[in-house]
């Protein structure tokens, strides 16, 4: 078997600190590994990803999926016994140069269960972030409130009931307003995983599409177990199995003319 990470040379790091260096990929890792209880989840993961690109992680389960996206914002510092290894560079600055909080400003993530903040309104779920940091007027939380819902694709549905409960929203509107909470601090990055495994046809398809419109502005990287959602959504597709890397391409070539017959495998459903 031969896995992606063998073969490819090295991750190029393109480093913001100089000037001259327009930096095309918004993520880059270099021999990432993740270990728990000292057992490898993911194990030497090199990859980059494009700039205003929608990249699909796919994978059957207990690949390494979650644990690779979850790595990119340093969620696993909440993890006991949990060991990363390796680079991983946010448009060619190393994540280990930011604290975990001026981090997860630049990347944001979105959950596979939608989840707001119970206690609080539609309102108050966009502006949580600068409430809680005392940031902006009244005024100015009603600016924000109104961009990011509409760029969720919600505030036509939601524009006449702000406060209500947020909880008073069906499973997909509330997938939606945590999509405006998280783009309202202006990240770079938007992590979903599985963001519609929890949600009807209907409710996905919207978020698919939103997926689709916000690329233009944020660099998106998902994991889905939907072969046919990676194959609308996404621009690249990165293939995982057992922690390895397997192979990384544009989608339409993983689907139609993938390099490893262990891919071919996988999108064609003979295992998974």
């Amino acid at each position: 078997m031969t896995f992606a990470d063998t073969e490819e040379e090295e991750p190029e790091i393109e480093q913001a600190s100089d000037p001259s260096v327009i930096i095309k990929n918004a993520v880059t890792t270099k021999d990432l590994s993740v270990y728990f209880n000292k057992r490898p989840a993911i194990e030497n993961i090199n990859i980059k990803i494009k700039r205003n690109s929608v990249t699909a992680i796919i994978g059957p389960s207990g690949c390494g999926k979650s644990t690779f996206l979850r790595s990119l914002n340093m969620m696993h510092d909440m993890t006991p016994k949990a060991q990363v290894f390796g680079e991983i560079f946010i448009h060619g600055e190393n994540i280990m140069d930011f604290n975990t909080v001026d981090l997860r400003k630049k990347v944001g993530m979105v959950f596979q269960k939608p989840n707001p903040f119970p206690t609080m309104s539609i309102y108050e779920n966009v502006t949580a972030g600068f409430r809680l940091n005392g940031i902006g007027s009244r005024k100015e939380h009603d600016i924000i409130v109104e961009k990011n819902l509409v760029s969720a694709g919600l505030w036509d549905e939601v524009r006449d009931r702000l406060k209500t409960p947020a909880l008073s929203l069906s499973g997909g509107q509330q997938q939606r307003l945590c999509i405006a909470r998280t783009i309202a601090v202006n990240p770079e990055i938007i992590l979903m995983d599985e963001p519609t495994s929890a949600l009807d046809p209907v409710s996905s398809s919207k978020i698919e599409e939103l997926i689709y419109n916000l690329k233009k502005d944020y660099t998106i990287v998902i994991v889905t177990h939907n072969m046919q959602q990676a194959a609308r959504v996404s621009d690249q597709t990165a293939f995982f199995y057992t922690g390895r890397l397997v192979e990384i391409s544009k989608t339409r070539k993983m689907f139609t003319n993938p390099k490893e017959i262990l891919t071919e495998e996988y999108v064609t459903g003979k295992f998974g």
